[in-house]
């Protein structure tokens, strides 16, 4: 399996403990600055963000992990998403409109370097918890006042989008042109390059949640950022892992332990030991596809250099970097 590197960041941050004592600091970790960007030649998929929907640091969190952050922005970790470069049309797509929004959309529109378009050509919305649609605001009238920029979404989340403020002024305005997506019902991007939407159980207050296959001209990819537990899902994900090339999956919490100060079951994630289970009979092949995402600021695999980002890379997963690129 071949994977290309390129302006690789490498966010080196401290793990929260459970009663805030660590004796850890800030420059036990060597910071890395982003690489000169480089024009993606092949159509790819492109890792720009990692951390779950509230970031990394945490607003109001005083744990070691963060509390030395707030003041390095260098060390900030941004939200979950992925772009995708399409290099037969010349075109880039975002899955999730995140809070980062902004920088992730200049910093996929800024790799795909034949075209001058400032904005995505599609956007890919999983559901409507706040780390995966709120970033459609900077479309609105009080930042780029965009015009149709096409929005993927499913029907219950076209109906929030249509009918709930300020999401409706968005529709109503023409800064999002919305296209309804139908379960397992692939969208046509170009000749080579296609996207399939899958429900999974998660907290669906206001949409349903949908995983995406991405299928390129060579390989394929899924990507879960949510789900409630892999138990749950009507599909055997140990089957779907070995049917792609990539999968990019969630890994919300390393385990129950990090988590001190909420019912843990109010917000069910499958735990990486959990995942360590489900997977462990996989060949090392199938293992070296899966690439960890959507980190809590507790999950200690956000320090590269922690015991628990070592054991996930001794089983032979991966952990996912920000700006890392996988061609399709």
């Amino acid at each position: 399996m071949k994977f290309v590197y390129s302006v690789l960041i490498s966010l080196v941050v401290l793990s929260c403990s459970q009663d805030g004592d660590s004796n850890d600091s800030l420059s036990n970790y060597p910071s890395h600055s982003p690489q000169d960007s480089a024009q993606i030649s092949t159509t790819s998929i492109v890792i720009l963000g990692t951390s779950q929907d509230a970031g990394f640091p945490q607003i109001a969190c005083t744990k070691d992990c963060c509390k030395d952050v707030f003041g390095q922005p260098e060390l900030h970790g941004k939200v979950s998403s992925l772009g995708l470069i399409d290099v037969s049309t010349d075109k880039t797509y975002i899955f999730d409109a995140t809070p980062d929004f902004a920088e992730q959309m200049k910093s996929i529109t800024s790799l795909e370097m034949k075209s001058e378009n400032e904005f995505v050509d599609g956007i890919f919305l999983t559901h409507a918890h706040i780390g995966h649609y709120t970033g459609l605001m900077y479309l609105g009238k009080e930042a780029t006042d965009a015009n149709k920029v096409p929005v993927y979404a499913m029907p219950r989340m076209k109906t929030f989008l249509t009918n709930d403020g300020p999401w409706s002024q968005l529709v109503s305005r023409e800064n999002i042109e919305i296209e309804e997506m139908q379960d397992e019902t692939a969208i046509k991007l170009s000749d080579d390059l296609e996207v399939m939407p899958f429900t999974v159980p998660h907290r669906d207050e206001f949409s349903e949640t949908v995983g995406f296959r991405i299928e390129g001209p060579r390989k394929t990819a899924l990507f879960i950022p949510d789900i409630d537990k892999w138990e749950k899902w009507s599909k055997d994900i140990v089957e779907e892992i070995k049917n792609v090339d990539y999968a990019f999956l969630d890994a919300t919490f390393f385990s129950g332990a990090e988590i001190n100060n909420r019912d843990i079951s109010q917000i069910p994630h499958p735990f990486i030991i959990e995942s360590f289970e489900t997977f462990k009979d996989l060949s090392e092949e199938d293992k070296a596809k899966i690439v960890f995402i959507h980190f809590n600021h507790t999950n200690p695999v956000l320090n590269p250099e922690s015991k628990e980002s070592m054991e996930v890379l001794e089983k032979g997963f991966r952990i996912g970097r920000r700006n890392e690129v996988f061609e399709l």
